[in-house]
């Protein structure tokens, strides 16, 4: 019973070492293949405070919420979307607690999706004293489905280069027998001053507020990038 038991447990053991002795044994071309591209955030997050103390005591907190809220509609933004309450972050609570003003300040995040309207923001948010703006984060909405494009992107490449190597041997290159996915990166700078987002030459805007902030306000593009590593088959 027990050699029975024995020659039951081997022949997987050597079924699996035989398919892996068979894998190693194929001659394959092993190469990499990397991929990026450049995209326009389109989902830009502005994190604005709001200090009583900032406007003496003359205006309340209350009443620059109003006159928050009234610009933001002005310049077409949907608060009920775009608007939200944060919390303070732990530096400003704990600058607050000591002064014991915390529940005279609070701390909102503005979603616009394109620099102009970002900057449109800014300048008027600023008519209303309010210039305590800084940059939260960008993204770009589609980032999972171009992430896919690119890894598609990469598998075209790396065959591309496969062939490109078998081709002086007069050689072909068959089926992928590995196939491993890097992951995939993005990176993206805010470009311009950022110290609360300011637009140059904002103050001397005669004809047209607006007119240069298209120009001023600019986030550069996010980077994406994809690589992948295949292992082909050499016939």
């Amino acid at each position: 019973m027990k050699k029975l038991i024995l020659i039951l447990l081997l022949i997987p053991v050597t079924s699996i070492y035989s398919q892996t002795k068979n894998f190693i044994d194929l001659p394959y071309l092993e190469t990499s293949a990397k991929v990026d591209t450049l995209v326009t955030p389109d989902r830009i997050y502005l994190t604005v405070l709001l200090l009583e103390k900032d406007t003496k005591g003359k205006i309340s907190l209350e009443e620059l919420e109003t006159k928050m809220v009234n610009k933001l509609k002005v310049i077409g933004i949907d608060v009920s979307k775009q608007l939200t309450l944060t919390d303070l972050s732990s530096d400003f609570k704990k600058y607050f607690l000591k002064q014991q003003d915390v529940q005279k300040a609070k701390m909102y995040s503005v979603l616009v999706y394109d620099a102009k309207t970002a900057g449109k923001v800014i300048v008027e948010l600023e008519e209303e004293n309010i210039s305590n703006i800084t940059l939260e984060k960008t993204e770009y909405s589609k980032m999972e489905e171009l992430k896919l494009e690119l890894k598609s992107r990469a598998i075209l490449k790396a065959k591309q280069n496969a062939l490109a190597m078998v081709q002086p041997l007069n050689q072909k290159v068959g089926v992928a027998i590995y196939i491993s996915d890097s992951n995939s990166n993005s990176t993206n700078v805010l470009q311009g001053r950022v110290g609360g987002i300011m637009i140059r030459g904002a103050s001397s805007l005669t004809t047209s507020k607006y007119e240069y902030i298209a120009d001023d306000i600019e986030f550069e593009k996010i980077k994406v990038e994809s690589e992948v590593f295949v292992k082909f088959k050499i016939e």
